[in-house]
């Protein structure tokens, strides 16, 4: 499978600009060091720089010059950063966002147009320092040197000019009692690992004895694993909201999804999930559970999408339903599809009758299993009784570029040929009093006193 990133590396070698004087404005008055360049720091560095994943750096002019009318064209059509949100509607706050605005998009197209000047060195802002070392981001805060917990995946090899490859090993996590879990983060075990692991996903495998928390049985009867962290290159971890975290239980397992890529020299490298506990006697007040909602009406591992049957030549779409048995707030949503997955979107059908759309992602990538982690102030709060819709998007046409046969059909399946139809959404419950607390809380921080909101 070619990689996004090297699908923009083959698109750079015919659609480089034409020549400009190093150091030269135009009209525009747009430059590498004075407007391009922050913004690369601050969207694209974290995988354009030398020893990551991406193919090229785009650190320096010189590094950056020779790929810009690839990069307009894939900035323009929004497929780098990959950020697959639909911005025209539903919820457009998150805590995440690495997308690039309406304004920075239009200045780097402005900027290649313009002939990609470097503008005057003296512009340049400070270079970014990324770490060249192994570290953990949230350890210091804690004031501690390291997590309380690491858990490494099984050591993987990927050859040289190898394919992409997916590890899936299944590890214990050695908890021998409840614990609260308040941060998380994910990491390659060495710098060269961060050179073919393209992105991880930890999923936490455990047997829950509160209904709320439940994830559907497999065919064996052992509960589905929920993602407990996806990491990706630029992705510093994952912090609970204040009074909120995990809980791992005895006997759990992560269940490790890892997508390899080439690295153009032989790596073996395992990935390492970092975890920091609540300490014991100040344990969070109300549980983040993750769950798998399903788009169609299969129950159990069938809300995985085993009613999924695309017809060929079709673009097809599935719908499936979640009920909230409590007052809860939702913390994210990652769409999970295989290569004909085309769209999907979560809307939220309140006890009133009253239909929001959440979220619509409307260019899902398999590549690029984001998780879209809503902002503190635009987390959505929702009463129990409410039913979370999930509608799924199959493109099972020639039109589709992944489609790898679009004359079969396509039905539910582990191989990514195969397909699924879900989302994992993370919620937070809580009783009504709390619910009712947190309402109040939202509606001062956004500054909506009950007059104001009488006069809306």
């Amino acid at each position: 499978m070619l990689k996004p990133l090297g699908i923009l590396a083959a698109v750079a070698v015919i659609g480089v600009v034409a020549p400009a004087a190093a150091g030269a404005q135009t009209a525009t008055g747009l430059t590498f060091t004075k407007d391009i360049a922050p913004i690369f720091q601050n969207k694209c560095e974290a995988c354009h720089r030398p020893d990551s994943i991406a193919p090229m750096s785009l650190v320096t002019f010189e590094e950056s010059r020779p790929w810009a009318r690839s990069i307009k064209n894939r900035v323009q059509s929004q497929q780098m950063p990959p950020w697959h949100i639909d911005k025209t509607i539903g919820i457009q706050e998150f805590q995440n966002d690495r997308s690039l605005s309406d304004k920075e998009i239009d200045t780097i197209a402005k900027w290649v147009d313009a002939g990609a000047p470097k503008g005057d060195p003296k512009d340049m802002p400070p270079a970014v320092k990324w770490p060249t070392e192994q570290g953990w981001n949230f350890a210091k805060q804690f004031g501690q040197t390291e997590p309380d917990m690491v858990i490494r995946s099984l050591p993987w090899t990927q050859k040289a000019g190898q394919n992409d490859a997916w590890w899936k090993p299944v590890v214990e996590t050695g908890v021998t009692e409840p614990r609260w879990v308040r941060a998380i983060e994910i990491r390659p075990g060495t710098v060269k690992g961060r050179k073919i692991t393209h992105h991880a996903i930890a999923r936490l495998q455990q047997k829950e004895t509160d209904e709320l928390a439940a994830n559907p049985l497999d065919a064996s009867g052992n509960p589905l694993p929920g993602t407990f962290m996806e990491w990706a290159v630029g992705k510093q971890g994952e912090m609970m909201r204040p009074g909120s975290g995990k809980l791992m239980l005895p006997g759990s397992k992560i269940v490790w999804d890892i997508h390899y890529s080439n690295g153009g020299e032989d790596i073996t490298d395992q990935v390492e999930l970092g975890i920091y506990f609540y300490p014991k006697g100040q344990e969070p007040k109300f549980r983040q559970v993750l769950h798998l909602m399903g788009a169609t009406n299969g129950g159990g591992g069938s809300a995985l999408g085993s009613a999924v049957d695309i017809p060929p030549n079709t673009v097809k779409a599935t719908e499936g339903y979640f009920l909230m048995r409590e007052n809860g707030r939702v913390e994210s949503f990652q769409p999970h599809m295989h290569l004909r997955g085309k769209a999907m979107s979560m809307e939220a059908i309140l006890p009133n009758g009253q239909i929001q759309v959440l979220s619509h992602v409307a260019d899902f990538n398999f590549n690029w299993h984001n998780t879209y982690v809503y902002a503190d102030t635009a987390a959505p709060l929702l009463p129990k009784g409410t039913i979370l819709k999930i509608t799924a998007w199959h493109d099972n046409t020639a039109g589709n570029k992944s489609n790898p046969d679009a004359n079969v059909w396509v039905g539910y399946g582990d191989r990514t040929v195969d397909e699924m139809a879900h989302a994992w959404v993370n919620v937070t419950y809580m009783a009504d009093a709390d619910y009712r607390a947190e309402i109040a809380t939202r509606r001062q921080q956004l500054g909506l006193t009950t007059a104001a909101q009488r006069q809306q």
